[in-house]
């Protein structure tokens, strides 16, 4: 069973000037309404950021042999069961014969201030992971086979994101591998360490400079948590329900 990644650099590259393209326009309509945001927040608030992946994702759900599957982008429409909580709305649900093939989330952080940011970040991750797979143990999503999980971070490249940040433990002393570490450097072991404890069947981070609304430049920091396996796994979740038929 073969997985197709059509024009995936360029689909990426594209999904990457829309995200840097769309937070422009956002800023944009908001000074132009008088009603901006202060700060970085003008351009988040309207929410259309990370569409340009959503397009991947319909993408590779019609190649990898599922068109008729149903694709949840709408917010009314997002919402999962929990166990620890009610619900959870995610920001990408796949959906198939009424089996849970897929759960994503398409975060993205921009400067300057990343350090608070993070840490809300890591625990929003790594608590609603948990949920999800204690939900699913339990049976809330009936007698489907496990489903794709998938959280990804698209982090602006820059000084403050690659520089060392140092940390005040005065208890006990942090893991070696944080001491210094940039937060870009800091996602990349998040992204590793939620693998690594299957709370995700994948995550990624994506790194892109401000210029990328020209370019569509990107880049990663691992293979193992680079945007490309973290595509080519959720292809492969989709083939293989797809090959259930």
């Amino acid at each position: 069973m073969s997985i197709e990644l059509p024009d995936f650099d360029a689909n990426i590259r594209e999904a990457v000037r829309a995200f840097w393209g769309n937070r422009e326009a956002a800023r944009r309509k908001q000074v132009e309404s008088g009603k901006a945001d202060q700060g970085e927040r003008s351009s988040v608030t309207a929410g259309k950021n990370m569409d340009g992946f959503l397009s991947i994702v319909r993408q590779l759900v019609a190649a990898n042999g599922l068109p008729e599957a149903q694709i949840r982008v709408s917010r009314q429409l997002l919402t999962l069961p929990g166990y620890f909580r009610p619900t959870k709305v995610w920001d990408v649900v796949v959906i198939h014969e009424k089996r849970l093939v897929a759960a994503l989330e398409f975060k993205s952080q921009v400067g300057p201030s990343f350090g608070n940011n993070f840490n809300n970040r890591a625990e929003e991750a790594i608590g609603t992971a948990h949920d999800l797979w204690v939900a699913f143990r339990e049976g809330a999503f009936g007698e489907s086979p496990s489903p794709f999980v998938g959280w990804m971070i698209m982090l602006e490249d820059c000084d403050r994101s690659r520089s060392p940040v140092k940390d005040t433990c005065p208890n006990f002393p942090l893991f070696p591998e944080f001491q210094g570490a940039s937060y870009s450097e800091r996602y990349n072991l998040l992204c590793k360490r939620l693998i690594k404890e299957q709370l995700y069947t994948a995550a990624a981070l994506l790194l892109s400079p401000r210029t990328g609304i020209e370019t569509g430049e990107y880049s990663d920091l691992s293979e193992i948590t680079s945007v490309r396996t973290f595509f080519a796994g959720f292809a492969a979740r989709v083939a293989v329900e797809a090959a259930r038929r």
